[in-house]
Order: structure tokens, then sequence, then C-alpha cells
């Protein structure tokens, strides 16, 4: 039986669903010949064609079966159950939202000291996941999402020959879509905090999901700077800031007429926060407007473009690791990726030798 994408009526809920379907189908095709306990396997299978209220129970269900025998269920739940706590905490609406690139950096950030093997391991288990979503999902109308993941540029290593670099904008870039952003003629009600938020996400690095979520409190203007409390990953704290001059007066104009529940800083017509969908929206139409064309031209792109340019103005990768609230410096050091003043250097290192 198939189901449609979102299948539940939140994203948690629908995740947790999909790994509950990719644990049973691998229950009934890894090998039993250790199996001491069936009567133990079958209701197992039972519990999860009704379905767990959390990955906490469904763990218990996945150590349940590991210990009647089959013990390689393992190999695919850990990295399923870190999956799950990751996109969780980024306030995803969609499975569509879910896209190669954020599986690299759950990976990235996830993986930093696990062995050659383990990290193999990973990935496998990513694609068979979202291989067996794009064989199972259906909609009313017949026609089923592919995410097609490959996780071919995602190398395990760092420095590894295949890892995908960041998509980012260069300056010349940026200057065309702050422009559009200023002139893309959203609609009224909307127009001042679209502009403020996409200000804000560009200007300071933070995440999209860290973005919708914020609250009236965590943003105190200070002089000439707007001081911003953000909630990262894991309920992590830290401080950015963002000069007034860039969106005083787009976000005066949006708190003139916002109405939102729960004390958000943004919100949408009903007062709800907003999704990463939507975000990811509005850039994809200011950088088409702006005449910008990239391979990744959703709201995350505008995180990678602050934090290159970051590296490359400052040389100073804690300075980047501290920005952008990354756990390990490892996940930072993608953006030395451009340094051309260290390539440079290697590339005269032989001057002085006569041939």
């Amino acid at each position: 039986m198939r189901y449609p994408l979102d299948f539940k009526d939140s994203f948690d809920k629908t995740l947790l669903f999909w790994i509950e379907r990719f644990i049973r189908y691998k229950l009934n095709t890894l090998s039993n010949r250790l199996v001491t306990d069936k009567v133990t396997i079958a209701q197992i299978l039972n519990s999860l064609n009704k379905g767990f209220d959390s990955i906490d129970k469904l763990y218990e269900a996945v150590k349940r079966a590991r210990n009647a025998g089959l013990i390689g269920i393992n190999t695919y739940f850990q990295p399923l159950k870190k999956l799950y706590i990751y996109l969780t905490n980024l306030g995803l609406a969609s499975m569509k939202e879910i896209d190669e690139e954020m599986l690299i950096d759950f990976l990235t950030s996830t993986t930093g000291g696990f062995s050659s093997a383990t990290k193999k391991n990973y990935r496998i288990v990513l694609m068979n996941f979202f291989s067996y979503i794009d064989k199972q999902n259906q909609e009313d109308d017949k026609t089923s999402y592919v995410y097609n993941i490959e996780l071919k540029n995602w190398g395990g290593i760092r420095g590894k020959a295949g890892q995908k670099l960041p998509e980012y904008m260069t300056e010349e870039e940026i200057s065309k879509f702050i422009k559009a952003i200023d002139t893309y003629p959203f609609r009224k009600d909307s127009a001042a905090k679209n502009r403020a938020l996409i200000k804000m996400i560009l200007y300071t690095g933070i995440r999209v999901s860290e973005a919708v979520n914020l609250k009236i409190k965590d943003i105190i203007m200070d002089k000439d700077v707007y001081i911003l409390k953000i909630t990262g990953k894991g309920n992590k704290t830290r401080v950015v800031m963002i000069k007034s001059k860039h969106i005083k007066n787009d976000l005066d104009e949006w708190l003139s007429r916002r109405n939102c529940k729960k004390d958000l800083l943004f919100c949408n017509k009903k007062g709800s926060a907003l999704t990463q969908a939507y975000v990811s929206r509005i850039v994809e139409k200011i950088l088409l407007s702006a005449g910008i064309k990239k391979e990744k031209n959703g709201a995350h792109m505008l995180r990678h473009t602050f934090a290159t340019l970051l590296y490359k103005k400052s040389k100073d990768l804690i300075l980047v690791q501290e920005s952008l609230g990354h756990a390990s410096l490892d996940t930072s050091r993608i953006y030395t990726h451009f340094d051309k003043d260290r390539l440079h250097k290697a590339a005269s290192i032989m001057d002085d030798i006569q041939g």
C-alpha cells in the first residue's frame, strides 16, 4: 500500500511514520537465521503497523527485535533516529523541504568523529531510506514525489575528492540580490515582513528555522544595531547582530501591522509561524527577478553566502563557527574552499627554484 508523502498532520509525525514503515520493511528483509524468538518479531511487526507516538517508543521496539536475533536492524535505525532529531529541530513543515544539501549538512555535522566505515553506513542508510520513500509514496492523482538522493558529493572525510562545495553568491550577485529585495513587487500586506526577514537571514547567516521562530523578545535595539538572541540546534543559544540601517524601515513598518500568535516576530496572515518552504519560495522569486541562477537557490543558500563572505573578509574560522552556531569547527572548514590567498601561496612555493 502506498501513502501520501505528507501522510500525517505534522512533519514530526510524518517523518516518524516513514521511519516506522522503513524499519518494518527491513525487519521483513533482513536474514532471520539468528532469530530465537519469532513470536516477539511478529508482535513488533504488528506494533509497527499500528504505529508509535514517539521515536523513543520505536527505539524500544527496535531493541526488542535486536535482542530477538535481528541484530542488523540497529545498523539501520541509529542513523535514522539521529536524522529524526536533526530534522525535527529544523522546524520543517513538509517532507518536500528535505533535500540532498540538507542531508549532507546532517552527515557532516553528525559523523565528524566516526570511522570511515560508519560514515559509509550512514550514507547508505539515508540512500536506502529515501529510495524506499520514492517507491512508496503516492498522491491522490497517482503521482509520486521522488527525492532521488545519491549523496555522491559527500565524501565523508574532509578533503576527500568529490566533496560538494556550498552554493553561494558572489559580492556582485549579493548587490543585485539586495536591490531585488527592495524592488520585488510583493503584496502590500507582506512586503515589509518579507524584506525584513530575507535581509535578516542574509546579513546574519542564521538558519531559516531560527528566523521563522524568532520572538519579539529575541530582538533588541542597541544604538546602531539590532541584537538577536538565536535559539539553534539542541536549544543552544547564541547572539548575532545586524546593523539597523539594513532593516529598520522594513521592520518598523512590519511591526506597525504585525498580529502574530505566541509572541512571534514574523507570521502569516493567520498569525502562525512561517514555514521554511514559504521563505525559500520568496528567495527563489527574488533570485529570478535579479537574474541570478544557482543550482541550489533556496533560502539556505543565503546562509552559505554569509559564511563564505565572512571567512573571506575575516579569515577567522572560529568567528564563522560562532556566528553560524556550528557545533564543530570541522563543519565551518568548508567555507575555506575559495581562499585564493592561501592557494596563491601554494602556487608560488617553487618560484625561487631555478630549472
